[in-house]
């Protein structure tokens, strides 16, 4: 009768799933903050600095409405990986596996002012979002 060799295997599994959210600039700008925050006729100037900040842009329509443009930029970031380890007596291996994912998201939010009883106050809001 012919003796196989002993053969011991171990096998272990290790993985690793991380999300990041890297916005390109710090804001509250989300679209639950803009429907909270903004009220058409009733919300002033002063208020929308409050909750955005400065406007990245700041025009004046053929209306003579001042418009504040803002746009939020964020990147989510997905990365995991994978160990399978396994150890036999006579063959030893190891697989490791990767992966990296990427998505971008794009807020664009422009605001609309006209003065009401002596006060710029919103007259109009529009937002758009956009992923890729």
């Amino acid at each position: 009768m012919q003796v196989w060799a002993f053969v011991v295997f171990l096998a272990g599994c290790a993985t690793s799933n991380e999300a990041s959210i890297e916005p390109s600039e710090r804001s509250r700008l989300t679209i639950g903050q803009v429907q909270m925050a903004l009220k058409s006729n009733e919300t002033n100037q002063a208020e929308v600095l409050e909750a955005f900040g400065a406007p990245n842009l700041v025009t004046v329509n053929s209306e003579g409405e001042e418009v504040w443009t803002y746009q939020h930029n964020a990147t989510l970031a997905n990365s995991s990986s994978s160990n399978i380890l396994g150890t036999i007596i006579v063959l030893g291996g190891t697989k490791n596996i990767s992966g990296f994912e990427q998505s971008s998201r794009t807020m664009t939010l422009i605001i609309k002012f006209r003065m009401i009883e002596g006060v710029k106050r919103v007259s109009s809001f529009y937002s758009r979002t956009s992923s890729f």
